[in-house]
C-alpha cells in the first residue's frame, strides 16, 4: 500500500508540474477555498452575532415587561391571605401561586419561569418541567450583590429539564429582584436557543453549499480560461516538437488576430526561414561533398600518372647529383602524403554520401592490435619511441570489419606518436560478454578541459602553431569515429595536462548489438588512483562517438 501510494503520489507531482493548466486550476481552487473560507467564517459570525444580540434584546425586554406585571402580587404578604378552606369551591392561591400562574401564561411553550424566595421555605415556583438548577450560580450572585429591582442580568446557560424527556438546550438567563413584605423574590427568565441554533445550522449548511458551488465554479471558469491560453501553447509544442523532429513543412493554424494568433503567424514565419535555410545549407553540402567526391576522383589519374614518373626518378636517384636525387626522394615522400590525403578526403566523401558499408567478419581482436603496431613500429622507432601491449592470453573474438577497425587503430597509434614526446605508449586490449575495447595511451603532452570533445573535428588541431611531424590531413581521427559509428561502437578521448592522452575504442561483440558499457576504463587506472589518494577524485566526461550530447562517465 506504502509504494502503491509513493507510485501515486510520484504519478501527481509528475502530472502536476506537467500541466500549466492543472496548476493554474489548483492554483485557483486553493485560493478560492482560502477566500470563501474566511469570507464565510466572517458572515456566518456576523448573522450569529446579530441573531442573538436580537434575540437577547427582545428577550430582556418580555423579562422586564413581565416582573413589572407581576410584581404587584408580592406585595401582599403571605399571612393575609386567608387559608384555603376544605368546604369552599374556590381556593384562594398564594401571592407566589398568583404570580407564577400569570408569568406561566405570559411564557406559554416559548420560554419557562423559575421563582426564588431565599428567605422563606416553600417559596419556590417554576414553570413546566424546567430543572431549577438550570440558573448559574454566578448570576444568582451577581443578581443578590446588586440588589437593585431596575436592572436586568443575563448570562448564557444550559437549560435542564426534570423528566428527561426533553433534551438539555442552549439557552441564556435573565434575572430580576422583586422585594416584598416575605423578604426578596427572584425571578429567573430561561429563553432557550432551539430555533436559532436550528437557523443558523441551516444557515451553515447553505454557506457550505454555497461556498462549495462557488469553489467548484472559480475552479471550472480557472479551467476554462486556462484552456483558452494553454491549448494554442500546447499545439505550438507539438508543432516545434515535429518541425524539430525533421518535419520542416509543419505549420500551425492562425485563428483571430489576438496575442496567439500573431504568435502562431510569427512560429510559421519562423518555421518557413528555417525550411528554407536548412534546404539552402543542405543544397550547399550537397554540392560541397560532390566537389570533394569530383575533384578526389579526378585527381586520381594525374596523380597516377605523376606517381609513375616520380617512382621511375625515384628508382634512378642514384644516377643523378646529389641535388636532383634529393628533389626526387622529396617528391616520392610528397606524393605518398598526397596519395594518403586523397584516399582520406575520398572516405570522407563516402560517409558523407551514405555509401560507406561494412565487410564483416568475426576476427581475433589480438591480431587486429598486433597488425596495427607491426605498421606503426617503423615511424615510433624514428621517434624513439616503444609500445607496450598488454593483450589478454584468451581470443577476444568480435564480428567487425578489420579494414577499418586496422585503420582506426592505426590513426590513434600515429596520433600518440607525434604527441607522445618520444615516451612508452601503452596498447591494452580488454573484453568481457558484450563487447572489447581498445586503449591506446601516450605519456605526451595531453588535452586541455574540453579539448576531448573537440578532438574528433575534421582538421581540428589542438595546437595550431606546432608543425606536424608524420603528415596527415587532419582527417584521421574524424574518419576513426565514422568507422566506429559504423559497427555501433565509441570512440572516446580522455586527457589531461601533462598527463597525457588516452584513446579507447569499444565494439559490440556481436554486430549490431546495443554498446551498453566497455571492459576498460577511459581514465588510465593509475591517474584514477593518484586523485583518488590526493582527494581529488571526480568524475571525468568524455566524448562519447556515437551518443549524440551522451557522454560517459568513468
Amino acid at each position: 500500500m506504502r509504494r502503491r501510494a509513493r507510485r501515486l503520489a510520484g504519478r501527481l507531482r509528475g502530472a502536476y508540474r506537467r500541466s500549466l493548466q492543472l496548476r493554474v486550476v489548483t492554483s485557483t481552487l486553493v485560493v478560492s477555498m482560502v477566500v470563501v473560507a474566511v469570507l464565510g467564517v466572517f458572515l456566518f459570525q456576523s448573522i450569529t452575532d446579530a441573531m442573538i444580540a436580537g434575540r437577547t434584546r427582545a428577550a430582556t425586554a418580555e423579562a422586564k415587561a413581565n416582573v413589572s406585571s407581576v410584581a404587584g402580587y408580592f406585595t401582599v404578604s403571605q399571612n393575609d391571605v386567608p387559608p384555603k378552606g376544605g368546604d369552599q369551591d374556590t381556593a384562594v392561591s398564594t401571592p407566589v401561586e398568583l404570580a407564577a400562574r400569570a408569568l406561566a401564561e405570559r411564557a406559554g411553550s416559548r420560554y419557562d419561569v423559575i421563582i426564588l424566595n431565599k428567605s422563606r421555605v416553600g417559596q419556590d415556583r417554576a414553570t413546566g418541567n424546567i430543572d431549577v438548577a438550570s440558573v448559574p450560580e454566578r448570576l444568582r450572585r451577581d443578581l443578590q450583590k446588586s440588589g437593585s429591582t431596575t436592572l436586568s442580568w443575563r448570562q448564557p446557560a444550559t437549560l435542564r429539564y426534570l423528566d428527561h424527556a426533553e433534551p438539555n438546550q442552549i439557552g441564556f438567563v435573565v434575572g430580576s429582584l422583586v422585594f416584598s413584605p416575605d423578604g426578596t423574590y427572584e425571578i429567573y427568565h430561561l429563553f432557550p436557543l432551539q430555533e436559532e441554533e436550528e437557523t443558523l445550522s441551516s444557515v451553515l449548511q447553505l454557506l457550505i453549499i454555497v461556498g462549495a458551488g462557488l469553489v467548484l465554479l472559480l475552479a471550472a471558469i480557472a479551467s476554462l480560461v486556462t484552456r483558452q491560453v494553454v491549448t494554442p501553447v500546447r499545439l505550438a509544442r507539438q508543432a516545434a516538437e515535429r518541425l524539430a523532429s525533421g518535419r520542416l513543412e509543419e505549420r500551425l493554424k492562425v485563428r483571430g488576430e489576438d496575442d496567439l494568433a500573431r504568435l502562431a503567424t510569427s512560429f510559421n514565419e519562423m518555421a518557413s526561414n528555417l525550411a528554407l535555410k536548412i534546404h539552402q545549407l543542405e543544397e550547399l553540402s550537397q554540392v560541397q561533398r560532390q566537389f570533394v567526391s569530383d575533384v578526389s576522383h579526378e585527381l586520381r589519374t594525374p596523380l597516377t600518372t605523376v606517381r609513375m614518373a616520380a617512382d621511375l626518378l625515384y628508382e634512378a636517384r642514384e644516377d643523378f647529383d646529389p641535388m636532383a636525387a634529393r628533389s626526387a626522394e622529396l617528391m616520392q615522400a610528397q606524393l605518398e602524403r598526397f596519395e594518403s590525403m586523397l584516399a582520406d578526403l575520398l572516405e570522407i566523401s563516402r560517409y558523407d554520401a551514405g555509401a560507406a558499408t561494412l565487410d564483416l567478419d568475426p576476427v581475433d581482436m589480438r591480431d587486429v592490435v598486433l597488425r596495427a603496431v607491426g605498421d606503426s613500429e617503423a615511424l615510433a622507432e624514428r621517434h624513439a619511441t616503444r609500445f607496450e601491449l598488454r593483450l589478454p592470453n584468451e581470443p577476444c573474438m568480435a564480428e567487425c570489419d578489420s579494414r577499418r577497425v586496422e585503420r582506426i587503430l592505426r590513426n590513434l597509434l600515429f596520433n600518440a606518436i607525434e604527441h607522445g614526446e618520444g615516451k612508452d605508449i601503452v596498447v591494452a586490449l580488454g573484453a568481457d560478454r558484450d563487447a572489447v575495447a581498445v586503449a591506446v595511451r601516450d605519456h605526451g603532452v595531453g588535452l586541455r578541459h574540453g579539448e576531448e570533445n573537440m578532438v574528433f573535428d575534421r582538421f581540428w588541431r589542438a595546437d595550431p602553431s606546432r608543425a606536424r611531424t608524420i603528415g596527415g590531413t587532419g582527417l584521421g581521427l574524424a574518419i576513426s569515429r565514422e568507422d566506429a559509428l559504423l559497427h555501433g561502437g565509441w570512440l572516446q578521448a580522455w586527457g589531461s595536462p601533462g598527463e597525457g592522452t588516452q584513446f579507447r575504442l569499444s565494439l559490440p561483440r556481436i554486430a549490431g548489438s546495443e554498446l551498453k558499457g566497455s571492459p576498460l576504463p577511459l581514465v588510465p587506472p593509475e591517474v584514477e588512483m593518484r586523485r583518488t589518494w590526493r582527494g581529488q577524485a571526480t568524475p571525468v566526461l568524455s566524448a562519447a562517438a556515437g551518443e549524440s550530447g551522451v557522454f560517459d562517465v568513468d
